[in-house]
């Protein structure tokens, strides 16, 4: 019976001392990224390959020259990305015939690829000109979440949409957000008389957050899915909750398009660099007071992503450092 109490001793002492470590490490981390809204090192001009010259990166807190932006984030897409960027040239130059206001510009941030994605991009730079596609190359690898992150502070939009390099969200679905954000300022300056409010006055100005959604679609995947991923789903879900709260259902989905005035404040904030920096948008919405809309896209699955059962010890981790970070004041919030 010694011998049992002794071990069962032991045992309480080594799981102490493991979550003293864990906590420390936990702590220690959230302490060490306190700075990490701070701009990544990397080139500060796009490339043009039709000129060889290079072209000055603009500024978010630059007045805006276009109307929209749209910000694809690309790691290792030489195979996904020319079908997904050809469907959105091909609207957003149909809409820009029809509307000579609108004006646009893709900004395509590779992240550190090992394959031909610069390549695929450069090839679309030359073919519509880099006043309409630009190109940033971060070096090495960062994440998703730093590749937006710099593509949102290098933009020249009204409206700025980040979308998936993969097109599993159909870019037409773009004007949901758009006209929810519209109504949402229009509100704002108490404008009752709509021709008015096409000169896109004050669009920029007012800090809205529009988050595509597949929550509609949520019924039917927990059907078809194996019973171990709905598990990590909903398991990831309670996460979130308890790390952002309540307001949005689907943080994950791709396609989400800020104004800019909300885009300059929650992007020289964000920390987290890959998968969750989706979280802490909705944390800083919510710090903030910008208003945040949940739409339903029209969303397919397309082989080849980067996620994985993998990267979801990842997205916990971060998910705890981020809670840690705000709720201990050590990681600030600039304004």
């Amino acid at each position: 019976m010694e011998e049992f109490w002794t071990i069962l001793q032991l045992l309480s002492a080594t799981l102490m001392l493991l979550f003293i470590a864990i906590v420390s490490l936990i702590f220690f981390q959230a302490y060490r990224r306190r700075f990490n809204n701070s701009h990544v090192e990397g080139q500060s001009v796009f490339e043009d390959p039709n000129s060889l010259n290079p072209v000055p990166c603009p500024s978010i807190y630059d007045p805006a020259e276009k109307y929209m932006s749209l910000i694809i984030p690309a790691f290792n897409e030489e195979q996904r990305l020319p079908s997904a960027l050809e469907d959105t040239m091909k609207y957003l130059q149909q809409r820009s015939e029809k509307d000579k206001s609108f004006t646009y510009e893709v900004v395509i941030v590779d992240d550190g690829s090992k394959d031909g994605t610069k390549s695929v991009a450069f090839e679309f730079v030359k073919k519509y000109k880099i006043e309409n596609v630009r190109l940033l190359l971060l070096g090495r690898n960062h994440g998703k979440g730093e590749a937006i992150r710099k593509g949102m502070l290098h933009s020249r939009g009204d409206l700025l949409l980040m979308l998936d390099a993969d097109g599993a969200t159909q870019v037409t679905d773009l004007e949901k957000l758009e006209t929810q954000i519209r109504a949402v300022v229009e509100k704002k300056f108490h404008m009752d008389n709509a021709e008015a409010f096409n000169s896109r006055l004050g669009m920029a100005d007012v800090p809205v957050a529009a988050f595509g959604s597949r929550a509609h679609l949520e019924e039917k995947a927990l059907a078809t899915r194996k019973w171990h991923r709905n598990f990590l789903m909903k398991g990831f879900h309670l996460v979130v909750l308890l790390a952002a709260g309540p307001g949005v259902r689907d943080t994950q989905c791709g396609f989400k398009m800020f104004t800019r005035a909300a885009a300059q404040k929650l992007f020289r904030n964000v920390r987290l660099k890959r998968w969750c920096f989706d979280v802490e948008l909705v944390y800083l919405c919510k710090w903030f007071g910008i208003p945040m809309l949940e739409i339903s896209v029209t969303w397919s699955e397309i082989p080849g992503s980067k996620v994985n059962i993998l990267s979801i010890p990842n997205m916990l981790w971060e998910l705890v450092l981020m809670s840690v970070g705000y709720r201990t004041g050590m990681w600030k919030i600039g304004v």
